[in-house]
């Protein structure tokens, strides 16, 4: 082989190797933000009113679904409302569905400060 040979070569391996580690940090950027614990740290990201009202309508329409709330509770629905306020040990998320007419006119929903389902009833306790 010739210099001139063995030149090229190291120069298209240089250029290989360089546009190789080009493409994997583009690919890898994405999973930088992924994998980034947010201002929590990595206790997680902090249960919200906001995920609290989807879940609790998930629920609440399952119930429905299901035949455990009768169908005047979607069609009398009224208004949800969503709070926070200190369970037993925690925080809890409380989502209360409130309907026009018929009784009993709340059912409540019950999360913990992570998110996790504790119960629902109609007086809210």
């Amino acid at each position: 082989m010739n210099e001139l040979s063995v030149l090229y070569r190291l120069k298209l391996k240089t250029r290989d190797i360089r546009i190789f580690f080009l493409i994997l940090s583009i690919l890898l950027l994405p999973a930088s933000a992924i994998l980034a614990h947010g201002p929590k740290g990595h206790g997680g990201m902090e249960f919200t009113a906001l995920q609290a009202a989807k879940k609790g309508i998930t629920l609440y329409d399952r119930l429905v679904a299901s035949g455990k709330l009768t169908n005047a509770w979607e069609t009398d629905l009224e208004d949800i409302e969503v709070f926070s306020r200190q369970g037993d040990n925690n925080r809890e998320f409380v989502v209360k569905f409130s309907r026009r007419k018929g009784e009993p006119k709340s059912v409540y929903i019950f999360f913990t400060e992570k998110g996790d389902y504790r119960g629902s009833n109609f007086t809210g306790k």
